[in-house]
């Protein structure tokens, strides 16, 4: 018995860490109203995979943005049919290069793309637009403002890769994991946030990004403390003199409250990131 569980956890690690699975799968749906030269606004959603930002219980808020002048780019970045099955080492040059390809659609001003993103999704936003500076707005909803692991059994790699290299990430210690297991994903990235030498090294470098941020956390998040890493974020601009605007707005409930706030989001699109000229 001993021999048959230290044989599956061999091949769990090994599947963790296994560099030939093909992280560069990405899944889209475009979303376009009737004008052109559309502003792009690409949605990330979560930890939890699959494609969100095409179901049914966002339409309203995509339905919203199409009207307002945007089209609307849903994209699945992993847990979907043509992508990696988990969130492990996810190439963020392929997804920009799928936010390229829709940017190219006649409708669309290729000139002008923001990044939606929830939660893990946010983390990722960030990132992207920190290495990338044709994306010049970011909404970041629940945001982190580092890298944290990859969502595999050992969470001993990145969650992301660009240009074939791991993207520095603040370990999982020894001392975070009870409260893993225990699902008390609060107090294990608290915990982990301890490694403040860590941290600085997996810090995203928001200071790079080449439009205006907003930060939208929650007060009482239960996932990770997005309030704390939305304050990180913005100290990171102050300090660097960053020249576009940025606002944090700490809204009260859970973690994934903030998109009862969503009103916030479209008045920050409004003023910083407004549609242009859309009619035929």
């Amino acid at each position: 018995m001993m021999k048959t569980s230290l044989y599956l956890f061999l091949v769990l690690l090994i599947a963790c860490n296994d560099n030939s699975i093909d992280r560069k799968g990405v899944d889209t749906q475009l979303y376009l109203g009737e004008g052109h030269q559309q502003p792009l606004i690409v949605a990330f959603g979560g930890g939890d995979g699959g494609n969100g930002w095409t179901s049914d219980r966002v339409k309203d808020k995509r339905d919203q943005l199409i009207e307002k002048g945007y089209a609307f780019l849903a994209i699945g970045y992993f847990g979907t049919e043509n992508t990696p099955g988990a969130l492990d080492r996810i190439s963020i040059d392929a997804i920009h290069d799928a936010i390229k390809s829709a940017a190219e659609n006649p409708r669309i001003d290729e000139r002008r793309i923001a990044l939606l993103g929830i939660s893990k999704g946010a983390e990722l936003a960030l990132l992207l637009a920190s290495h990338f500076p044709d994306i010049s707005c970011v909404v970041a909803m629940a945001p982190s403002h580092c890298v944290f692991p990859a969502h595999t059994f050992m969470a001993s790699t990145s969650s992301w890769e660009f240009q074939g290299t791991e993207v520095p990430y603040v370990p999982m210690t020894w001392e975070a994991v009870p409260a893993a297991i225990r699902h008390d994903l609060l107090s294990a990235f608290n915990i982990m946030l301890k490694d403040t030498v860590a941290v600085e090294n997996a810090a995203i470098q928001v200071e790079h990004i080449n439009g205006p941020i907003l930060f939208l956390s929650a007060k009482n998040d239960e996932q990770w403390p997005s309030t704390a890493m939305s304050k990180a974020a913005t100290e990171r601009l102050k300090e660097s003199g960053f020249p576009h605007f940025y606002q944090h707005i700490a809204t009260d409930g859970g973690h994934f409250e903030v998109f009862d706030h969503f009103n916030e989001i479209y008045q920050f699109l409004d003023q910083h990131f407004p549609p242009g000229n859309t009619q035929n």
